[in-house]
């Protein structure tokens, strides 16, 4: 689907994504985890809180009406990714069952000056696994203080089989499906007991009773592996984690 945008110049080719869903959540609490508790689920992001306000990737909020609608939108080359002319991210969230849940319809629209294919199978494949920690976000770990890592492999975890790679040095069962529970091998061979929250042919997600940990296998589009590490212990540490994690993925592909 396209959006009838135009980049800078008229160049490029308008792209959308849309998704929509139901969480086990009130508006309050998906608006809080979208505009203030992000590094529980994607990374620390900033929002102005009005209309007219900085939002993320020098953006300017078009909409902000809490708990319900919030649109940011960014033509500013030097805060876009080389590929893209124009972002726009718009969030709609509706209660239901009396607020006790909620509806959310998530859109991310824009412009991609290169390699549309690949740069919109990307963002729809990534979008699906960011929603998918959000609704864990806001069901586990809602409110609580996180610390949060993010960091990509050695360029030799670039190839198509390098997430193979990973769950074999997590010691992951390879017929353990979504929802499963596994005990796992982390950074210098320690035990963590997890669900198996989210597994595809590119990402995998672990959920333990303070963290989660997430793992882009993003060789499909020429990029290495990448983990996140969303960690809600009270003696969390994100620079340690950092070091632990980071040291653990160049020893894989080392």
């Amino acid at each position: 689907m396209t959006t009838g945008m135009t980049g800078a110049g008229g160049g490029g080719k308008p792209f959308e994504v849309r998704r929509e869903f139901e969480v086990d959540a009130g508006p309050q609490q998906v608006w809080d985890a979208v505009t203030q508790g992000s590094g529980g689920w994607l990374w620390p992001m900033e929002y102005e809180p009005k209309e007219g306000g900085e939002g993320p990737f020098a953006s300017v909020l078009t909409v902000w009406d809490p708990p319900r609608r919030l649109v940011a939108r960014s033509d500013d080359p030097a805060a876009l990714p080389p590929v893209q002319s124009l972002n726009q991210l718009d969030w709609t969230v509706e209660p239901r069952d009396g607020g006790s849940r909620s509806w959310v319809r998530y859109v991310h629209s824009g412009v991609f000056t290169a390699d549309w294919d690949a740069n919109h199978d990307a963002a729809a494949r990534h979008t699906d696994f960011y929603l998918h920690t959000l609704r864990q976000y806001v069901t586990y770990f809602a409110g609580r203080p996180v610390a949060f890592a993010t960091f990509d492999g050695p360029a030799a975890s670039a190839g198509p089989e390098a997430l193979t790679a990973v769950g074999r040095a997590l010691n992951l069962p390879g017929d353990a499906e979504d929802g499963a529970r596994v005990r796992v091998q982390g950074p210098a061979g320690r035990a963590l007991d997890a669900v198996l929250d989210y597994r595809d042919a590119h990402f995998l997600g672990l959920r333990t009773d303070d963290a989660l940990y997430r793992f882009f296998g993003r060789g499909r589009w020429g990029a290495p592996v990448g983990v996140s590490v969303h960690d809600f212990a009270a003696d969390a540490d994100a620079g340690r984690n950092e070091a632990e994690w980071g040291d653990w993925l160049a020893q894989i592909f080392a």
